[in-house]
């Protein structure tokens, strides 16, 4: 598997050395540098929203912004914007700095705190059509189901919702399946979607998993 994917990685966008320096700083930096999404992954979401010209996009878990700038070299050259969410106010500090290298920061704007909270806030503003056209979940995994209920509104008719990790690194299929707090809800959040009348999803298999979840 990890020759395919370096093969994968060899033939797809190359990583840009703003992300590069993302990186490497979130290994020296930090204890959970695999919580990167990782050239292919951000490749894919910078062409996402480049295809389907998202101009708002929320993300939800910022870890070191990797995703963040991924996602922002998407958005239209004449507009646009990120809400993105963090809880972990230690990280500030590296998340801006990478975004001034990669010349996104003015089209970012970061809240720092519980993501549920943000969101209920978010709520109260937004209107009956929705605030964002995509919408990137990649939070606490324990809270998969209420993030996926508090951002459904918010997204508009025909927006898209990106989950990651929801196979888990392979525990959804495990026999028997784990009882941890985190798997469960990993199996919660992707039964829950995959029975949910207002949307289509596709899980695609991609890393840990990415769901591409369309609201109709």
């Amino acid at each position: 598997m990890d020759n395919l994917y370096k093969y994968i990685a060899g033939h797809s966008v190359r990583e840009s050395d703003d992300l590069l320096w993302i990186r490497r700083q979130t290994h020296l930096h930090t204890n959970h540098a695999r919580m990167l999404s990782g050239e292919v992954q951000g490749a894919l979401l910078t062409l996402l929203v480049r295809s389907t010209g998202a101009g708002r996009i929320l993300e939800i878990g910022t870890f070191t912004g990797y995703a963040t700038v991924c996602l922002a070299k998407g958005l239209p050259e004449d507009g646009g914007h990120i809400d993105s969410l963090e809880i972990n106010d230690e990280l500030v500090g590296l998340i801006r700095e990478g975004w001034k290298i990669a010349g996104v920061e003015d089209r970012i704007s970061l809240h720092i705190g519980n993501a549920l909270d943000t969101l209920s806030r978010f709520a109260e503003d937004s209107g009956d059509d929705g605030m964002y056209d995509l919408v990137y979940i990649d939070g606490n995994k324990r809270e998969y189901c209420a993030y996926y209920e508090a951002v459904l509104p918010l997204v508009r008719q025909g927006g898209i919702i990106l989950a990651d990790n929801t196979l888990w690194d392979g525990k959804v299929v495990e026999d028997p399946l784990p009882s941890d707090a985190q798997t469960t809800e990993i199996l919660r959040f992707n039964e829950k979607v995959a029975a949910d009348p207002r949307v289509e999803c596709v899980i695609i298999p991609l890393r840990d998993g990415l769901s591409f979840i369309r609201k109709k």
